[in-house]
Parts: C-alpha cells; sequence; structure tokens
C-alpha cells in the first residue's frame, strides 16, 4: 500500500495506524488485491479496500482473451461497482444484505472501495453447500430482485450479467456454428424484453457469497456486473455454480418453486396478485433461457468448462425448442 493510500486511508477512518494488511485474494486478470486492513482507532476495527489498478491492455488473459475490448469491459464494471456501493446497496435490507461503501477514491492509475468488513457477521466461504443453504442463497436472490425490481438501473449496466451477448461479441465468434449461436441474439432479446425487469447482480455464483458462523444467513459481494434483467440469469447462474448436473435434474424445479415463493411474499406490497402470477410465469419461462444464454457464452470462453453438462444441455434445448416453436407460430 503506498503512502498516500495509506494517509487516505488512515483520515477516511480516523484511525491512527494500520495494524496489519491481509491480502484476501488478486483481483481477475491482474487488475489489483483485495485486502483486509486492521486498524488501531477510530470506528471500525478492520475494513475491506479493493484496490483496483489499471493494467496496460495487452495484459495477457488468464484464458487467452487480451483485448482494449476486454479491458474497456473491466474498468467499466469496477466503475459500476463502485456506482452501485454509493447509489444502490443502502436499499438492500438485512434479507439481502450487502457491504457498504465507506469511501471511493480514483486517480489515474486506478479506483480504490473502501467497504465495510463483513466478516465478523459472515465469518465462513464454504466451496460446498447444502440444500437448506442453497435455499438460505435463493433467498437473498429474490429479496434482492424485489428490491429492485422496476427500479431503474442508472450508472449501472444496462443488462447485468458478466456473459451478455452485447460485451462477448469475441466468445459468439469463436463458437461452433449451430442453432446456439444462431439463435444466440434471440435468446438474448427474450430475455431482456421480459415485462418484468429488476437489477440483477449479475455474478451470482457461491464463491459471491459469504455465511454467517452458523450458516443459516448469508450476504453477497461482488458487484461488478450489477444491471437490468430477468432474475432468472442469477438463479439459472447460482445453481451451476454450487448444484451438479444430478443435483439440478433432483432439485432444480423444488429450488426454483422455493425461488418463487419468497419472490412472491417479497413483492406483496409492490405487485397485485395478478401482476405476481404473470411475474412468475413469464420468468419461469425464461429459466431455460437464462441456461442457454450462459451456455452460449461457456461455448465460447472455455468449451471444456465443467458447467456445460446434461442438465445446462436439457435446458438449452427446451430454449430452442421453445423458439422454434414461436417461430413457427409466427410463420
Amino acid at each position: 500500500m503506498d503512502s498516500q493510500t495509506h494517509q487516505w486511508l488512515l483520515s477516511t477512518m480516523a484511525a491512527s495506524r494500520v495494524n496489519d494488511i491481509e491480502t484476501l485474494q488478486g483481483l481477475w486478470g491482474g487488475y489489483g488485491e483485495l485486502l483486509r486492513l486492521h486498524l488501531q482507532g477510530g470506528s471500525q476495527d478492520s475494513v475491506i479496500l479493493k484496490d483496483i489498478r489499471f493494467p496496460k491492455p495487452q495484459q495477457q488473459h488468464p484464458r487467452g482473451w487480451s483485448s482494449d475490448f476486454a479491458h474497456q469491459r473491466k474498468l467499466r464494471s469496477y466503475q459500476i461497482e463502485s456506482h452501485f456501493y454509493r447509489q444502490f446497496a443502502q436499499r438492500c435490507s438485512a434479507r439481502c444484505c450487502c457491504p457498504r461503501a465507506l469511501a471511493v477514491r480514483e486517480d489515474d492509475a486506478g479506483l480504490q472501495l473502501l467497504l465495510e468488513d463483513l466478516t465478523p457477521l459472515f465469518p465462513a466461504s464454504p466451496e460446498h453447500i447444502n440444500l437448506p443453504q442453497v435455499k438460505i442463497c435463493l433467498q437473498w436472490l429474490a429479496h434482492f430482485h424485489a428490491t429492485f425490481l422496476n427500479v431503474e438501473p442508472d450508472g449501472l449496466w444496462s443488462q447485468g450479467s458478466y456473459w451478455h451477448l452485447t460485451t462477448r461479441p469475441q466468445e459468439w465468434d469463436v463458437m461452433a456454428d449451430g442453432p446456439l449461436k444462431e439463435s444466440a441474439a434471440e435468446l438474448d432479446r427474450q430475455l431482456a424484453q421480459t415485462e418484468f425487469l429488476t437489477i440483477i447482480h449479475g455474478d451470482a455464483k457461491l464463491d459471491n457469497f459469504c455465511f454467517s458462523a452458523r450458516g443459516d444467513e448469508v450476504a453477497a459481494v461482488d458487484f461488478q456486473y450489477v444491471g437490468a434483467g430477468c432474475g432468472m440469469k442469477d438463479v439459472a447462474y447460482f445453481f451451476s455454480s454450487c448444484l451438479s448436473a444430478r443435483d439440478c435434474f433432483e432439485h432444480a424445479d423444488s429450488l426454483l418453486d422455493y425461488y418463487f415463493q419468497v419472490l412472491d411474499r417479497a413483492l406483496e406490497d409492490q405487485l397485485t396478485v395478478d401482476q405476481r402470477l404473470r411475474l412468475q410465469a413469464q420468468w419461469r419461462s425464461l429459466y431455460a433461457f437464462a441456461w442457454a444464454d450462459f451456455q452460449r457464452f461457456l461455448m465460447g470462453w472455455s468449451p471444456q468448462h465443467w458447467k456445460l453438462n446434461d442438465y445446462s444441455d436439457e435446458q438449452t434445448k427446451r430454449a430452442l425448442a421453445q423458439l422454434n416453436q414461436a417461430g413457427t407460430a409466427d410463420g
């Protein structure tokens, strides 16, 4: 940590010194570090510093994707994350808990987000979770989606998620020719045109959820790709991160039912019964589309990825069949 950052930190937190610095992880693609800073004096014992450093565009991407286009997407993602923390995060209740921004600092070299440290309340970041814990994360997603239903994503991505088609032309271009590639634009359009849009997390994988010590509460972090979208994009992507294909075949339907039960209760004060039923019907019909859209990205980005499995294949086939049926009906 350089001297300017050190002084900014002490001044912001009214602390007398930094007692210890923990490096939690490097940021994807070599864009900086995530640090936990233990403070002496001031209002908080520890804070999280997301220290984002802007490398040159030609730096080699971990999976070979290196371009100015990708570089600019990442820069924009960090600016959007900063905006979310400053302008949207305060709307989140304890039912969709996320860190609060304490301060933001930007210079020519990068961007620094000083965030609340959730570790005292949410110390666990498990690599695997059980079905009750899957439901706890679905509760978070349902309440997040309810909180931001019909909220304009001012300053956020016009389409949430890091894989949506507009920001992934290179990955689409290298896909093998076939029905999925041919239908990519229509899948994207269907997901974006639903009557009921919310703000989605956009990277709602298990790694971005942290649990209480008892495992009965959860918070989410990492809002680089937050923006407008159908809630099914978060749900399908979350399932892909924590459930095997077998788990999905056995439990996805009942878990999806649970998500909609929570969402329905959370929206009772916002929507009429008829509106809630219409939202559920539309979003359920887009569940397979969300899987197919994500599979489209993976097929171009990393075609041997472990998330490409029998369940994702089945959902993709269902989505493509729905498109074919709609096209036949229109014809």
